[in-house]
């Protein structure tokens, strides 16, 4: 068994149920393409469940994107988008690599962290000067950009309250 130590993350000043979600813009990417899209676009289709992870290929997103995908999130009509550091490159392995091709699942790519620091979830990497990633956070957002349910980590490594999100992507959908 990997063996690690648990760091308590400072508080986070996210947005909270009922609050406007940030509206930014960023590629989007599936399993064939990617694309500059707003979340605001997303919206307008419907819902999304917005959920940000670390870095594609560590072990947090790879456990986080096993759980999701084991779950019928796609049985609801809402959007599902992961958000990360990582490039559409990295997005496109992930995708393969977790078998998500056959899910309703996009990501948004974003290298600079800019989102995460909109969302007040940014994770300064201990012993990497000037990097940093989103600190893992979900949040369903409804057609008008409210968050309806917010969940973000408190200490590195934590996983979503995966019932609790399921439980909010079916009562928005």
């Amino acid at each position: 068994m990997v063996e690690f130590d648990v760091v308590e993350l400072d508080e986070a000043a996210h947005p909270e149920e009922g609050d406007m979600a940030p509206d930014f813009t960023r590629p989007l990417v599936n399993d064939e393409y990617w694309a500059d899209v707003a979340l605001s676009e997303l919206t307008g289709e419907g819902p999304v469940a917005l959920v940000f992870h670390p870095m594609d290929g560590a072990f947090p997103a790879t456990y986080i994107w096993n759980e999701l995908r084991d779950r019928d999130l796609d049985a609801h009509d809402v959007t599902v988008v992961g958000l990360s550091i990582s490039s559409p490159y990295e997005h496109k392995t992930l995708i393969d690599e977790r078998g998500l091709a056959d899910r309703d699942v996009r990501f948004f790519s974003d290298p600079a962290n800019g989102v995460a620091a909109e969302y007040g979830i940014v994770n300064d990497l201990d012993g990497m000067t000037g990097i940093s990633e989103p600190r893992p956070a979900t949040f369903v957002v409804d057609e008008d950009r409210t968050v309806e349910y917010a969940w973000v980590a408190s200490e590195w490594p934590a996983f979503p309250e995966y019932d609790e999100f399921e439980a909010a992507v079916e009562r928005v959908a």
